[in-house]
């Protein structure tokens, strides 16, 4: 089983490049660098201690195309996908070998207001995006805040006839 899971922030905006599919569409391509917490921290060949892990990551279709329109660098995201080697020859005749997570979900893994000034992006109410169904999932759960004394949440406007149950028969 190949499969990865990740959370951590873009060091730095998604490069977005678009390339013809084999269908003669366009596939929309994003590549960004994920910033990921290690438990415990390393000392570098230099000496500096290193506490996170820079992972190459890149998605296709339209998820990137999500990912172009929301995502920037100091976001914090979670993501699932599988790892990706591949090799290519370099201008100098060297063989360079390359290793990439392949998005195939991804969420935010923070609140607007949590993230400050690191996003500036908005997706109106939706919290993630998923590249097997290609739709947005809406979130879940409601703000504390609009609770009521007993625990509800304050609804304004009249439901009688918008319910399909409770309804008052003429």
């Amino acid at each position: 089983m190949n499969k990865v899971v990740l959370m951590g922030r873009l060091t730095r905006d998604p490069d977005i490049r678009y390339s013809n599919s084999q269908s003669g569409e366009q596939l929309c391509i994003a590549r960004f660098s994920l910033a990921v917490d290690r438990r415990m921290s390393r000392r570098d060949n230099n000496g500096n201690e290193q506490s996170a892990d820079f992972i190459n990551i890149v998605v296709f279709g339209k998820l990137a195309e999500h990912v172009e329109k929301y995502y920037k660098q100091g976001l914090k995201i979670a993501l699932t996908g599988r790892i990706q080697t591949g090799s290519y020859v370099n201008k100098d005749g060297q063989k360079v070998y390359t290793t990439d997570v392949v998005a195939e979900e991804l969420e935010f893994a923070e609140s607007k207001n949590a993230a400050g000034s690191n996003f500036n992006g908005g997706n109106g109410g939706y919290s993630n995006f998923d590249s097997q169904g290609g739709g947005y999932a809406p979130k879940s759960s409601p703000d504390p805040s609009d609770a009521n004394g007993a625990g509800f949440m304050n609804i304004e406007g009249d439901l009688e006839g918008a319910l399909p149950f409770g309804q008052k028969k003429s």
